[in-house]
């Protein structure tokens, strides 16, 4: 793989957003409508989220996003890895970005949700690997059984 090169996206990009269209499609096929919290392009466009694209040359590899909760509470949202590009450790470089990110601005927590399906063991699994515990609800969440909740300290 040539050098992974992590930039903040304004998603424009067709290729982003087939890759963000992917990942609502696979939350819907996956996870009953009233559990699935993936934001669609409105809602990663809103002034309180940051995305990054993760490149390898003009190739897109994966997306993450941030979304402020408080000035010193942080989401993370969007976490996607392109199918030719998994199991090359993009994701977890990602989430460090992310992480890093979520310190330079001050957060002293980082949380997130994702699925309770074993779908999503791989997410649960890098999750914890980086620090994340599970937790209850947060933000505006409720108790889901199809929803696991995770958090970090930062």
């Amino acid at each position: 793989m040539d050098e992974l090169r992590i930039e903040v996206d304004d998603l424009t990009r067709s290729s982003v957003r087939a890759l963000l269209a992917e990942h609502l499609a696979d939350m819907h096929a996956t996870t009953p409508a009233e559990s699935v919290h993936a934001l669609d392009l409105t809602g990663l466009s809103s002034p309180s989220v940051t995305v990054w694209t993760a490149w390898s040359g003009a190739d897109l590899l994966g997306c993450a996003a941030l979304s402020e909760l408080t000035p010193t509470e942080g989401e993370i949202k969007s976490m996607r890895t392109a199918p030719a590009a998994r199991g090359r450790g993009v994701a977890g470089r990602m989430l460090s970005h992310v992480l890093a990110s979520a310190r330079s601005r001050g957060y002293r927590r980082v949380s997130l949700e994702t699925g309770a399906e074993e779908f999503f063991a791989p997410a649960r699994r890098l999750y914890a690997r980086h620090g994340f515990v599970e937790c209850g609800p947060f933000a505006d969440y409720s108790l889901d059984p199809l929803s696991v909740f995770m958090t970090r300290e930062l």
